[in-house]
């Protein structure tokens, strides 16, 4: 899951594209992948279990979930990841701008890393 977004904040870091995550795990957990997978992006700690304020208040009730806004906060897709993440994403920059973003090259489809139903890492 992390290449996916390494990817996407790579690829749109000219445009008007923001990535946040939010970590459930224990907190000397999440410091070691924030580390290991070179997150550049901001990730918060919710408190090193399922039931942190962020996720109780987003209602994140599997693990990875993302949520994609837009640029007036308002939801606008649940659950991607992978290529149809990339898709929505620069449909909802083309909404927005006007103009395509900078393509899109497919990596190799690592294996699935667990959660639930197709969905991202964190809340996003």
């Amino acid at each position: 899951m992390y290449p996916d977004e390494r990817s996407l904040v790579s690829r749109l870091a000219d445009e008007p594209f923001a990535l946040v995550g939010v970590n459930s795990d224990k907190e000397k957990e999440y410091r070691e992948t924030i580390e290991r997978e070179n997150i550049t992006w901001p990730s918060f700690w919710d408190g090193g279990d399922t039931e942190g304020p962020i996720s109780t208040k987003w209602g994140v009730y599997a693990w990875p979930t993302i949520y994609i806004l837009d640029h007036e906060g308002i939801i606008r897709g649940k659950r991607m990841r992978g290529e149809k993440l990339h898709e929505f994403v620069d449909e909802l920059l083309f909404e927005f701008t006007g103009r395509q973003p900078p393509a899109h090259v497919p990596e190799e489809e690592e294996e699935d890393e667990g959660g639930e139903g197709g969905e991202g890492e964190g809340v996003r």
